[in-house]
C-alpha cells in the first residue's frame, strides 16, 4: 500500500499548526484551573471565569484529534513501514507519559490510587473503560493517550482507504463524518444512563450528567476515531488542490462563535458536535495559508517553540494544578490579584517543567529512535534482502504538530 503525499517534492511544513497546538494546549490548561475551588466553587455559581471556560477542555481534545489525522496524513511518506511507524509514535508519547504518571503519584495521586486504576492508565488502557475514577485516574489528561493510540494502530488502514477517495468526493466523505460525529449526542442517549458524576466534580460541567453517556461521546476511542478520520480527509482536500480558499481569519471567527454556541446547546452537544466542523476547516485554511508560504500570527520561532513543548506542557500541568490546591492548600484567592498571581505562576513552571520533559525526555529519546532506525534501515538496505519491497506507511516531518493531549 502506499501512502505518500499526493504530490511529489518535500513536505511543506506547518509552522502555523505547531503554534496552534500551544494555544490549544493552554485553553486546556485555562479549563483545568478553573475547575480548582478557588476559581469555581458550587456556592458562587462557577462565576464568569468558570462560565466561560466550562467547554475549554473538550474543544482543545477536539483540534487535537483533528490535527492528529490531518499531519499525519500531510507528512506521510513512501519509505517507511506500518512497525517503523507505530514504533516511532510509541517512542513519541511512552517515555512522556510514564515520567508524567510517576510524577503525578508522587505529588498527590498516591492517595487515591489503586491497582484498578494505576494500571490501565499505565498501560493507556483507561479509555475503554466508562467509569470516571479509572479513565480520570492518576494524570487525568493521559485518557486521550489512549485514543491516540487506537488513532496510530488504525492509520495506516485509514489512510491507505483515504487515498482511495476520488477528489471530487473527499468533500463529501468529510462531511459525513462531521455529520457523523454532530449525531452521537443522540446515539448515546439511546444507551442505559447510569450514574451520573458525582461530588468528586462538583466544580465541572460534568457533574450530574451520565457518566457512561459521556463516556460514549468523549471519551470511548472508536468514537474519537471519527475526529481523527476528519483530520486525515481535510488533509487529503487541502494535498489535492481541493480546498475552498476560506482564509483564516473567518475560520477562526467561525471557530469563535461555534465555541460561545457551545456554551449553550445540551451537555452532550457541547462536547464537540458544534466546534468539529469549524475547528476542521480552521486546521486546513491554516495548513493552505503554510502551503502558500504567508506567515501568520502564530508562525514565528517563538509561536514553534511553545507548540513543540505543548506536548509536555499537557501532561505536566494537571498535575501542578492538582499539588497546589492538594498538597500546597490553596482553595481560596484572597484577592484577583492573587488568583491571577498563582495562575501565572503555575503555568510558568508548567512551562519550565515542559521545557526540561521535552528537552531531557521527548526529545532524546526521538533523536535515539531516529538513529537506530536509520541504522537498521542502511543494514537492510546492504543486505542480500535489500531488493524485497517493503509497505509504506507515514513518516513525521520534523516539525509535525502532534496533538497527543486531552483534558
Amino acid at each position: 500500500m502506499s501512502l505518500a503525499p499526493s504530490a511529489p517534492g518535500p513536505i511543506t511544513r506547518l509552522p502555523s499548526l505547531t503554534g496552534m497546538r500551544f494555544l490549544a494546549a493552554f485553553l486546556v490548561f485555562l479549563f483545568h484551573l478553573s475547575l480548582l475551588d478557588a476559581y469555581s466553587t458550587p456556592e458562587e455559581g462557577h462565576g464568569p471565569f468558570a462560565a466561560a471556560l466550562k467547554n475549554g477542555g473538550w474543544a482543545g481534545v477536539t483540534f487535537f484529534f483533528i490535527l492528529s489525522g490531518f499531519v499525519l496524513t500531510w507528512s506521510a511518506r513512501k519509505d517507511d513501514t506500518p512497525h517503523a511507524f507505530w514504533g516511532r509514535r510509541l517512542a513519541k508519547i511512552y517515555p512522556n507519559h510514564v515520567v508524567t504518571f510517576v510524577l503525578a503519584l508522587v505529588l498527590y495521586a498516591s492517595a487515591t490510587a489503586t491497582w484498578e486504576r494505576g494500571l490501565p492508565n499505565f498501560l493507556l488502557l483507561q479509555a475503554w473503560i466508562p467509569r470516571d475514577d479509572v479513565f480520570f485516574s492518576i494524570n487525568n489528561p493521559s485518557w486521550s493517550l489512549s485514543c491516540e493510540l487506537v488513532f496510530y494502530l488504525l492509520f495506516p488502514v485509514l489512510h491507505r482507504w483515504a487515498l482511495r477517495i476520488r477528489a471530487e468526493r473527499l468533500w463529501w466523505w468529510a462531511a459525513a463524518s462531521a455529520a457523523a460525529i454532530v449525531l452521537l449526542p443522540l446515539a448515546a442517549q439511546l444507551l442505559p444512563a447510569g450514574e451520573d458524576f458525582g461530588p468528586a466534580h462538583a466544580n465541572s460541567p460534568l457533574h450530574g450528567h451520565s457518566i457512561n453517556q459521556m463516556w460514549f461521546v468523549y471519551i470511548f476511542p472508536p468514537t474519537r476515531v471519527l475526529d481523527f478520520v476528519l483530520g486525515i480527509l481535510m488533509a487529503r482536500i487541502v494535498l489535492t488542490g481541493r480546498w475552498i480558499g476560506l482564509g483564516v481569519l473567518p475560520a477562526l471567527a467561525l471557530s469563535a462563535a461555534a465555541y460561545a454556541t457551545s456554551l449553550w446547546v445540551p451537555f452532550l452537544f457541547s462536547l464537540n458536535a458544534v466546534v468539529v466542523a469549524p475547528f476542521a476547516l480552521l486546521i486546513a485554511a491554516s495548513a493552505a495559508r503554510d502551503e502558500q508560504g504567508r506567515p501568520t500570527a502564530v508562525g514565528s520561532r517563538a509561536w514553534v517553540w511553545l507548540g513543540e513543548v505543548s506536548f509536555a506542557f499537557y501532561l505536566v500541568h494537571q498535575t501542578l494544578l492538582s499539588f497546589t490546591q492538594e498538597r500546597l492548600g490553596f482553595r481560596d484567592a484572597g484577592s484577583p490579584v492573587e488568583a491571577v498571581g498563582v495562575a501565572v505562576l503555575v503555568a510558568v513552571v508548567s512551562l519550565a517543567l515542559a521545557w526540561l520533559l521535552y528537552a531531557g525526555v521527548e526529545r532524546p529519546v526521538m533523536r535515539t529512535w531516529s538513529r537506530r532506525a536509520r541504522a537498521r534501515a542502511h543494514h537492510r538496505d546492504a543486505g542480500p534482502t535489500a531488493a524485497q519491497p517493503v509497505e509504506p506507511v507515514a513518516q513525521r516531518s520534523s516539525d509535525e504538530p502532534v496533538p497527543t493531549t486531552a483534558p
